[in-house]
């Protein structure tokens, strides 16, 4: 009951000087706000990749060319390796060396964009398989069909086109069985994909999907792959499978020591652990920012405490002279700051959620895909908690200072 007295009291204290209470947990409010906001745009963030690798199967295996990345200056050698080509692929494919494979996949990612005779268009050029691209994300011509493997033998010179890449080259015109260009050479349109949109790493809008080989060979003029996708019959079969690469390509590659292995696999798995750890890792960064903002609100309410604790001098006496002892002034002053702190807490876990909202919405507006709004029950435990810790800190200073007043001097005090 007595430490109910302090809080009422201080509410009391706290209504008579409302402006300036508001002033003194500004600080605190947008603290607080900035953690929530930060906790749910990063969550979301993750939870949004995430969900775009999953949407690419748990049951596919990536395998890249050059040694694991493990900073930096590795990405260059990895871009620039020429590690994974045909007889890899004829390796894997045989069913003797590893059968739990049931399909697999090379590609090859063109630069630059797409032509016709008058427009042109920065599009995303990949030679892959276009059945793979169909069951990967479900997504079918609406007009025309897909090449299959009778073309990727050939290495015919034909395309399937995302609808953006059709309206910005063709606009209303059909498009179906006209040419582009890519890198000078003429490709027929075979099949126009209906809108779908960002779909895990790809916008399909802006895709032109060509033969793998004829990218590779025609194009390109070169003789390995950037990227290879193997899809085995089962999710639990996927540890066993990533051995059985690394066995079959060290076989090819003449390799006896693991550690210079010139490929390197991930597999969904893989990605999504380090998709947690980049996510943490920056909401750490930008948490400590958040964590100044508060630190600065907590200097801010200890200065105005100070201030109040003058300007009330006079009320310390007359509680003292008539029985109030140091430890109910000390408890008094706590109160009312640990009052505000939790007030702007409050307040600054409601703006948070706020704006975490409507910057989700803002952002699935800009990126044309949904962005999940992530609500955080820790980050507002972690906001009320913190915004008390807050006040309980500065605010101990200007309490002892009240509390320690000699009542005679602070009656007499003008």
């Amino acid at each position: 009951m007595i430490l109910l007295n302090y809080f009422k009291t201080g509410i009391t204290s706290l209504k008579i000087n409302k402006s300036r209470s508001f002033l003194t947990i500004l600080g605190i409010v947008i603290g607080i706000a900035v953690v929530i906001v930060i906790v749910s745009i990063s969550q979301g963030a993750k939870n949004l990749i995430l969900n775009q690798i999953k949407s690419i199967g748990a049951d596919v295996i990536t395998i890249r060319p050059g040694r694991t990345p493990k900073g930096m200056s590795d990405v260059g050698g990895v871009m620039l390796s020429n590690s994974l080509k045909e007889k890899d692929i004829q390796a894997l494919s045989d069913k003797r060396n590893i059968p739990e494979i049931v399909d697999i996949a090379p590609s090859v990612l063109v630069p630059g964009g797409v032509a016709t005779g008058k427009e042109r268009f920065e599009a995303m050029v990949l030679g892959w398989s276009a059945e793979w691209l169909a069951k990967m994300f479900d997504i079918y011509p609406e007009r025309g069909s897909l090449f299959g493997e009778q073309e990727i033998k050939e290495r015919a010179k034909v395309a399937v086109i995302g609808s953006r890449v059709k309206k910005e080259l063709f606009g209303d015109d059909d498009a179906l069985n006209k040419k582009i260009r890519i890198k000078g050479k003429k490709f027929r349109i075979i099949g126009i994909l209906p809108p779908k949109g960002q779909v895990s790493m790809f916008n399909l809008d802006d895709i032109v999907l060509i033969p793998y080989s004829t990218a590779q060979k025609d194009i390109l003029g070169i003789d390995y792959y950037r990227e290879v996708l193997v899809k085995v019959k089962d999710e639990q079969s996927v540890p066993l499978v990533v051995e059985e690469i690394k066995r079959v390509l060290r076989n090819q590659h003449k390799i006896t020591d693991p550690s210079k292995d010139d490929f390197h696999i991930m597999t969904q798995a893989d990605m999504a652990q380090r998709i947690n750890v980049i996510t943490r890792v920056l909401s750490l960064l930008l948490l400590s920012v958040a964590g100044i903002s508060l630190i600065v609100g907590g200097i801010g309410i200890m200065n105005i405490m100070l201030v109040s604790v003058t300007e009330r001098t006079r009320e310390i006496g007359l509680r003292k002279a008539v029985g109030a002892t140091n430890k109910d002034i000390l408890y008094q002053f706590l109160a009312e700051t640990i009052l505000l702190t939790s007030l702007g807490g409050i307040i600054g876990i409601i703006l948070g959620l706020f704006f975490s909202f409507i910057i989700s919405l803002i952002l699935s507006r800009l990126i044309g895909y949904t962005w999940p709004f992530s609500f955080s029950l820790w980050a507002v435990i972690v906001g009320l908690i913190v915004s008390g810790v807050v006040g309980l800190i500065f605010g101990l200073y200007p309490a002892k200072k009240a509390a320690e007043k000699n009542p005679i001097e602070a009656l007499r005090y003008e």
